[in-house]
C-alpha cells in the first residue's frame, strides 16, 4: 500500500477535494478493474472518455479519483484530484506507485517505423549472452530475464509498463530494452520513465490513420528525444534524413550510425547471401547469420548501443555474430524440392521494398520471385496501393490477399491495393481474398529454385476478421504445404 500524497509527485495537480493522507492499494485506468482501495485515473482516450466512468469506479470501491474535470457530484468518502493532463499524470503516478523502477536499471528505448522489434530483441539477447540479466518489451513478447510475458501492444500502458519494469528490478535485471511506438509517446504511456538511452531506426509512411499527417508522426517520435535527460545517449540512423531532426532539441549525448554517411558507428556490407552477411563494422570484419541491408542497420544500432553502455567491443562483436533475428523477420524456410519461402513482418511500403531489394541482391536472377502480400483493415489506406505497386515492380508475380481485415471488407482492401499495380503488371498479379489459398497458390506456381515472399504478418499467429481473432500462422501454413510437396 502506498500513500496517495507520495504517488502524486510530478502529476501536475491543479486542485484537491479530500485528504491526500490515505492508502492506495492499486492504480487503475480501466473502471472495470477497480477494486476496494483503488485509485482510478480517468483518461481521455480516442474512443472512450474515462471521466464518464468515475461514478462506476466510486461504486466499485475506488477511494481516490484523478481527473481533469471534477464530476458534478462528489462523494465525501472519496478524494478527488484534478490534474492538467490525466494521461500524463498516469505515467508519473504509475512510476511512483511501483517505486520508479526505470531508475533502478538502464532502460533503452528504440523507436522508428521499421526495425524496432529486431533491434530490441538483439539487444536483449546480446546482453543476456554477455552475462547480464535483462528485460525485453517488444511487439512479439515481453521477457523478465528468461521468463516470457505475452505482449498485447508494441508499448504497454503506463501501469503495465511500470509493473513489468518493477518485476525486472525484482529479478535482478541490469538492463531493459523496449520498443517505443509513436502511439505510446503521444498517449504519454512512457511519461515518467527514466531512459539511459534512445535509438532511432528510420521514419517512413505508417500510422497516418492515427497521426493524420507525416509531420505529426515525426513530431511524436521527436518528442521521445526532446524529453531525454542530459545523462542519456541519443543514437540515430544518419542515413535517414530524419535522423538529425531527432537530435535538434535533445540535451542527451548525441551519436550516429550509418552505412553511407560519416558516423560514430559505421559499417559496410561486403557480401550478402541467403543465410549470411559479411560486414565491416568500424574496421572489424564481422559475419552474421542475419540477411540484408536493413539487418546491417539493426546490427549497427545494437553495436553502437552496446558500446555506449560501456561493453567491451571485442566481446560485443563475438557475441553479436551468434545472434539470430526476431521471429517472423526475414525467416527462411526451404522445401525438399528447393523452393525458398521467406516470412517477413513487412507491412509498410518502405519495409516491403527493403525486403524485396534484399532478395533481389542475393538471388541469381533466373528464379521466380512470387510475393504474397495484403494490408491491414481500419488502418492507413494511403499505403495500400503503394505496397501493391512496390510488390508488383520488384516481383515476378504478386498475389494480393488479406492481412488482418479487421472490420473492413477484405475485398475492398484488395481493390484499394490493386489500384497501385501498373497496367503492364496486371497480367502477373492475382487477387485471392483467402490468405491460406493465396499461399497455397504461390506454392503451386513455384518451381524448384523459386522464392516465395509472404509479407505482412510475420510472427503473428492470428488473423483478425470482423473483430474476431482466428488462429493463423504464415509459417505453419507454408510449412504444411511444403511437407506435402
Amino acid at each position: 500500500m502506498k500513500k496517495l500524497q507520495d504517488i502524486l509527485y510530478r502529476a501536475g495537480i491543479v486542485s484537491v477535494n479530500g485528504s491526500l493522507d490515505i492508502g492506495i492499494e492499486a492504480i487503475v485506468s480501466d473502471s472495470r478493474g477497480v477494486t476496494a482501495g483503488s485509485l482510478f485515473v480517468a483518461t481521455r482516450g480516442t474512443q472512450v472518455d474515462g471521466h464518464n466512468f468515475i461514478p462506476k469506479a466510486v461504486e466499485l470501491g475506488a477511494t481516490a479519483i484523478v481527473c481533469e474535470t471534477f464530476p458534478e457530484t462528489l462523494n465525501p468518502k472519496v478524494t478527488y484530484v484534478k490534474v492538467k493532463n490525466s494521461a500524463e499524470a498516469l505515467g508519473y503516478i504509475a512510476s511512483n506507485f511501483f517505486g520508479n523502477p526505470s531508475e533502478q536499471l538502464k532502460l533503452v528505448g528504440v523507436t522508428g517505423t521499421n526495425g524496432k522489434t529486431t533491434t530490441v530483441t538483439l539487444l536483449y539477447n546480446l546482453m543476456e549472452a554477455l552475462g547480464y540479466k535483462s528485460g525485453l518489451l517488444s511487439t512479439i513478447q515481453n521477457k523478465v530475464h528468461q521468463t516470457v510475458v505475452p505482449a498485447t501492444h508494441t508499448t504497454p500502458d503506463a501501469i503495465s509498463l511500470n509493473k513489468l519494469l518493477s518485476k525486472m528490478v525484482e529479478a535482478g535485471c541490469s538492463y531493459a530494452f523496449m520498443e517505443v511506438s509513436s502511439h505510446a509517446i503521444h498517449q504519454h504511456r512512457i511519461t515518467g520513465l527514466q531512459f539511459a538511452g534512445a535509438v532511432f531506426t528510420n521514419l517512413t509512411h505508417d500510422h497516418l490513420d492515427y497521426h493524420k499527417t507525416f509531420k505529426a508522426y515525426l513530431k511524436a517520435k521527436k518528442k521521445f528525444f526532446d524529453d531525454l535527460p542530459s545523462s542519456a545517449f541519443a543514437l540515430v540512423n544518419l542515413d535517414d534524413k530524419n535522423g538529425r531532426v531527432m537530435l535538434q532539441n535533445t540535451v542527451a549525448k548525441q551519436y550516429g550510425y550509418a552505412l553511407k554517411n560519416m558516423a560514430d558507428f559505421k559499417a559496410r556490407v561486403l557480401e550478402s547471401l541467403f543465410d549470411s552477411t559479411k560486414l565491416d563494422i568500424n574496421g572489424h570484419p564481422f559475419y552474421t547469420m542475419m540477411v540484408g541491408t536493413f539487418n546491417a542497420y539493426n546490427l549497427l544500432a545494437v553495436y553502437g548501443t552496446a558500446l555506449l553502455l560501456h561493453q567491451d567491443e571485442e566481446e560485443v562483436l563475438l557475441k553479436m555474430s551468434t545472434l539470430k533475428g526476431a521471429d517472423g523477420r526475414f525467416e527462411v524456410i526451404r522445401s525438399s524440392n528447393n523452393i525458398t519461402a521467406i516470412i517477413d513482418y513487412a507491412h509498410t511500403p518502405d519495409a516491403l521494398e527493403n525486403v524485396l531489394k534484399t532478395i533481389q541482391n542475393v538471388r541469381t536472377g533466373n528464379e521466380q520471385l512470387i510475393t504474397v502480400v495484403g494490408a491491414g483493415g481500419n488502418r492507413d489506406k494511403e499505403k495500400r496501393p503503394r505496397m501493391a505497386h512496390i510488390a508488383s515492380l520488384l516481383s515476378t508475380r504478386v498475389i494480393i490477399t488479406s492481412d488482418n481485415p479487421r472490420n473492413e471488407d477484405p475485398q475492398a482492401i484488395i481493390d484499394d491495393m490493386m489500384k497501385g499495380i501498373d497496367v503492364a503488371k496486371k497480367m502477373s498479379a492475382l487477387a485471392i481474398v483467402n490468405r491460406k489459398e493465396a499461399i497455397h497458390t504461390a506454392v503451386m506456381l513455384a518451381q524448384p529454385g523459386d522464392i516465395i515472399l509472404i509479407a505482412g504478418k510475420g510472427h503473428e499467429t492470428y488473423q483478425e476478421i470482423k473483430g474476431v481473432k482466428h488462429p493463423f500462422d504464415d509459417k505453419k501454413v507454408i510449412t504444411e504445404y511444403f511437407d506435402n510437396l
